[in-house]
């Protein structure tokens, strides 16, 4: 005779188990903060590395400090 649903669902959850367990970490928690790595030295708010300079100027403005005061490390995207 057939097997059960009961083995049908077990062997489909063992495979799956398998699969799943190849393919790794599924969070993308350690990326997006590896993304923020442009800190305002005065106010220490992070900000997103695609960021340009125009938005981080308008922080900076906000701030009322200047530019090279919120972000002395600031280098330009470089175009691919």
């Amino acid at each position: 005779m057939g097997g059960g649903n009961g083995a049908k669902a077990a062997q489909k959850r063992e495979r799956n188990q398998l699969q799943n367990a190849k393919k790794g970490p599924a969070s993308q928690l350690k990326s997006n903060e590896a993304s923020k790595k442009l800190v305002c030295e005065w106010c220490h708010l992070n900000m997103m590395v695609t960021c340009n300079r125009q938005q981080l100027e308008a922080h900076a403005q906000k701030d009322g400090k200047p530019f090279e005061a919120c972000f002395p490390n600031w280098q330009p995207k470089s175009k691919k």
